[in-house]
């Protein structure tokens, strides 16, 4: 049986970044217009104080969390760790039953 390019796990695996890297790139894209935006609404209303770098840091912070996660391949919650929590849970819930 002839498996076709769809059905195999190398072309599913980069599916599966390819989604990541948009995910990825959609945050980072949102991210960037809304601080620009904050940051002109920051210079126009009250350009002596500069509290746009408190939202620039926190959001900045969780982009590269997700970027190391992306790019680093995910090493810390990646597939390997969502297989492992899968078979923990399903012994759970089996030890449960007994």
């Amino acid at each position: 049986m002839e498996t076709t390019l769809e059905q195999s796990p190398e072309y599913k695996a980069a599916r599966c970044q390819v989604r990541r890297l948009r995910g990825f790139y959609a945050h980072l894209s949102v991210y960037l217009a809304v601080n620009a935006g904050l940051l002109l609404i920051n210079l126009f209303s009250s350009p002596g104080r500069l509290w746009v770098v408190w939202p620039l840091a926190g959001w900045g912070i969780a982009i590269l969390i997700h970027g190391f996660g992306v790019f680093l391949g995910g090493s810390f919650f990646g597939a390997e760790w969502e297989q492992r929590k899968v078979r923990e849970l399903i012994e759970r819930q089996q030890q449960r039953r007994q």
